[in-house]
């Protein structure tokens, strides 16, 4: 006979040794972000240790991480508006008008190594004298988030119905105006999606921040050089800063959780 409920016991265990597989790196992260440097590598202390806050204090009274955090989030909120400013547009162009030409060239911009591109930035930008600004990293971080929102976006674009479309403006409705008020409204989901995830790319990246940044625009990446020395890393403060840079996205990745697995769904089906 049979057993029905051994497949569903099986795939169950399988998911939990997965996700355990996948969160563990995680969970060891928070944890050591609690601990002393000794703590952290006593194996009789791993899950069961009095905790301190002594590394977020260390990390927020010593360091100015709080300028970290705001340049981290200006420049990834800048650089994921002008994207979207830009890439919503030419997505819609590249869809209507069948122009995949434009897309392949800013794929490839995108599949090309970004240090490919910081000799001649860090030399056209120092002859404006943009080095160490929010202008010249939100630039740069364009590179990564315009191809990426209008990759997802062009399928979204070109399952919407021409039909509609053309009957708004029979209805005396401009073209401008039918994008921004039938077509961005119900492409919502994508948006959502391509946003949030040029955000979080944004917000990670590291070597167009560490060229192209200074002592002013630093980012959250580039300041967890400070608990790294020649002699000696501060694990605990480095935890803490990871768990400080993680947290932001994470929260945004949980509340936006609806839209972005409907959207990555939707783009999968519609491309």
């Amino acid at each position: 006979m049979r057993i029905k409920w051994l497949p569903s016991l099986l795939f169950g265990v399988l998911t939990l040794l997965a996700l355990l597989v996948f969160t563990f790196p995680f969970i060891w992260m928070l944890l050591a972000s609690f601990k002393t440097q000794v703590q952290i590598f006593s194996t009789t202390q791993m899950f069961v240790f009095k905790p301190t806050l002594k590394n977020y204090i260390v990390v927020f009274q010593q360091n100015d991480y709080v300028r970290f955090l705001w340049n981290s989030f200006l420049v990834g909120l800048g650089s994921t508006v002008a994207s979207l400013l830009l890439g919503l547009p030419a997505a819609y162009a590249i869809a209507r008008y069948r122009l995949h030409a434009f897309a392949t060239v800013a794929l490839i911009a995108k599949i090309i190594p970004g240090i490919t591109y910081l000799v001649p930035w860090y030399i056209l930008f120092s002859k404006f004298h943009l080095i160490d600004t929010v202008t010249v990293l939100i630039i740069s971080h364009m590179v990564i988030g315009l191809p990426l929102i209008m990759w997802i976006m062009i399928p979204f674009f070109e399952a919407f119905p021409m039909e509609v479309e053309e009957s708004s403006w029979i209805d005396g409705s401009s073209k401008f105006r039918t994008f921004t008020s039938i077509v961005l409204p119900v492409s919502l989901p994508g948006i959502i999606t391509s946003s949030l995830l040029a955000f979080i790319f944004s917000w990670n990246n590291f070597m167009f921040s560490l060229i192209l940044s200074g002592e002013k625009t630093k980012t959250l990446p580039i300041a967890v050089f400070n608990f790294i020395s020649a002699s000696s890393i501060n694990w605990g403060g480095l935890m803490a800063v990871a768990c400080i840079i993680i947290m932001p996205v994470l929260i945004m990745a949980m509340l936006t959780q609806k839209y972005v697995v409907s959207g990555l769904a939707a783009g999968a089906v519609k491309g």
